[in-house]
Formats: C-alpha cells, structure tokens, sequence
C-alpha cells in the first residue's frame, strides 16, 4: 500500500479520541470493508487490514503512548498485519463485531471455532550511542516455543468442532441461551490427536531461532519495539506472539543525552578562555573543532546545531543539537613566577570583574549562553 498512513487518519478519529471512539470507528471501516460484503476485492481486504493495523495500535495503551511519541517508527520494522491472513485478524478482534457477520466472527471463519493466539516474547537490547544515532541491524539470537513437527489433530468431541459451547438455562424470563469457548480445545474446535515425546500437551517444544531486528535511528532507553509474529507459537497451530525488544541505552563516556539532544562539557584553560582558542569536542559521527571566543566566561553553552540525534517522531524531521557547556578551569597550584605575574594584574581594570552580567536581565543572559 505504499508509505503507511497516520493511524488516526486511517479510523477518522482524532489524537484526542478515547478507547470507545476507536473501538466504534474500526467496527464500522471493518464492517464496511468486510471480505464477505467485498468478494475478490483486493482493494477492500487492504483497507480492512490497515484498520486493523491502526486499531491493534491505538486500542492498546501502551502502544499507542509509543506511536504517539515516535510515529510508525517505533512500532518496529515488521509491525502490522502484513504477514498474518483474515482469520489471524478475526482471531484477535471478533469480539467488536458480535453478530454482525451472523457470528461468523471470532476466529477462524469455519464453523465458528478460534485460532489461539501464541504468547509474546520480551528480550533486552543495549545500543551505544553511535549505534542510535546512525540505526543498526542486529541478530539476536531467542529460546522460543514451536510447533513440533509430526502433530496430529482431531476434532473435539466437546464441542463436535465448533469451538463453542452452547448452555440453555430457566430463569423468570423464560429459557436463556449462552454461549462460551470449549474449555477443552480453549475454542479452537480441536485438540490432539498424536504429539512427539519432546513437546508439551500443546504439541509445542522449545527451539533457537536468530533473528534480524532493524533498530531505526533515535531510539531511546525504554523504548519498545514490536516485531509482529517473531514470538511463541499459538497452539494448535494458531497465530503466533510477536517479539518485544525493551531497548537499553549503554552511557557515552563524554556526551549527555536529553531526548535529541546531546550535551558536552568543554573545559578550557584560564588562558584560552581570555585570548580565544580552538578546541576538540566529540560528536556521534567522529570529532569536530570549535572556535572559543576571547574573553568566554565560563557556564557559557555553545549550540551545534544538527549534531545531536536523530528525530524519531512521525510529525518532526531532521536532527537534535549537540550544546558544549564551557568550564573554566582555574589553576589550584602555582609557581611563584606565575603567582608574581598575576599579581602585577590583579589592579588592571580589564582582569577586574564586570558588572554587566548584573545589569543584563535574564533573557540577555540567556541570549548570550546561547550565542
């Protein structure tokens, strides 16, 4: 479909919508996009799954705190329903849509029995600064449940395969008709039949699998990224969890970061604070010379603009700053030449304290830091 659409767009609600909203938004696209009331529709079936994308996002709190923040960027590089069929789609979301589609909904769309749904994984990735900055591909390598080879399935006898059970009851009103999943087959119309030794009464075993993750620039620690169907496998052959990487950022030993900003502290000797001076400051990308200016006072931060971070967020583009923090060092020994030398200084008006900082108010101080 091309450049993914804003997720808000996509269900016609606002940023500021609540939970109800959303829902009521996505029952109706899904309802008018539904496979049954657009046959061969290729069309219609990709706008079912893109509101089934945006609702999978914006229905979770979470994720949607995360989309918020980053845009489709921080929802990880395979995020999204591109990999999974309609009766994935139905699986998790049928409950929206009651009897709108004569209860055909809530999983796999023959004979109304459900395609469980495996659990997510969580793993840990730490990134260096550089790392965040430029985006990576790395491969992790995760201990993961699989569905064994040589499984064997048979309908349930419960629930005849229908996933459901059906249970009338008398009450004042006449009789009652409910209906709740198999809690033999967990709804998925069957159980099983013959399993290998090594599995567990799902037919699942545990298996490695390395996978390849693409970290997108500017992420940050905390962040969580979500890479659709990398996680356990669902029973009965069901769909299976997504991946979350927690992402962990390892401290640079000279730079600070505050979102996509980056700070420096740049210590200058006495004399090149007074006669000027270039000096190194260290960036993501390699070493850079700035110029101090003569007279600089120290507290004064210096803006290098574009040479913090990469901005995450959907709505922003471009880079954060780098701001070097001046430091004047002042000398705590001294030889008795040197003390002798700024001794005969100390009654020069210039190496007398100016009183300008005092009449300057603070926005003019302000100003002048950040010159």
């Amino acid at each position: 479909m091309g450049q993914k659409r804003d997720y808000y767009e996509v269900l016609g609600v606002s940023k500021n919508a609540d939970e109800s909203e959303i829902k009521k938004a996505y029952r109706k696209l899904a309802i008018k996009y539904h496979p049954d009331k657009n046959p061969d529709d290729i069309s219609a079936e990709e706008k079912f799954k893109e509101a089934a994308e945006a609702y999978e996002v914006l229905s979770n709190s979470e994720k949607r705190a995360q989309y918020d923040r980053f845009g489709h960027a921080g929802m990880g590089s395979q995020g999204g329903f591109g990999g999974m069929n309609m009766d994935d789609i139905f699986s998790q979301f049928g409950d929206i849509f009651g009897s709108a589609f004569g209860g055909s909904f809530g999983g796999s769309r023959s004979g109304g029995s459900r395609t469980i749904k495996g659990t997510n994984l969580r793993v840990k990735m730490k990134l260096n600064l550089e790392e965040i900055a430029l985006g990576v591909k790395k491969k992790i390598k995760v201990n993961k449940l699989v569905n064994a080879e040589g499984v064997t399935y048979k309908t349930c006898s419960t629930c005849n395969g229908t996933g459901r059970i059906t249970k009338v009851s008398q009450t004042f009103l006449g009789a009652m008709q409910t209906q709740s999943a198999c809690h033999v087959c967990q709804g998925a119309g069957k159980i099983i039949d013959k399993k290998p030794a090594d599995s567990d009464i799902h037919g699942l075993r545990r298996q490695e699998e390395v996978i390849e993750i693409e970290i997108p620039a500017g992420v940050e620690e905390g962040m969580q990224l979500s890479v659709s169907g990398k996680g356990n496998a669902g029973p009965f052959n069901g769909v299976p969890g997504d991946l979350i990487v927690v992402i962990e950022e390892i401290e640079h030993d000279e730079l600070r970061r505050e979102s996509e900003n980056l700070h420096y502290d740049a210590i200058v000797s006495f004399v090149d604070a007074t006669l000027g001076e270039s000096i190194e400051v260290p960036t993501v990308n390699g070493k850079v010379k700035i110029k101090v200016d003569p007279g600089t006072q120290s507290g004064k931060v210096l803006r290098l603009k574009g040479k913090g971070l990469p901005i995450l967020q959907g709505y922003r583009a471009g880079s954060g700053d780098l701001f070097v923090h001046i430091h004047v060092w002042t000398p705590t020994k001294l030889s008795k030449e040197e003390r002798d030398l700024l001794e005969s200084l100390k009654d020069s008006e210039n190496f007398k304290p100016q009183s300008d900082l005092e009449r300057k108010g603070f926005f003019g101080r302000m100003k002048d830091m950040f010159s």
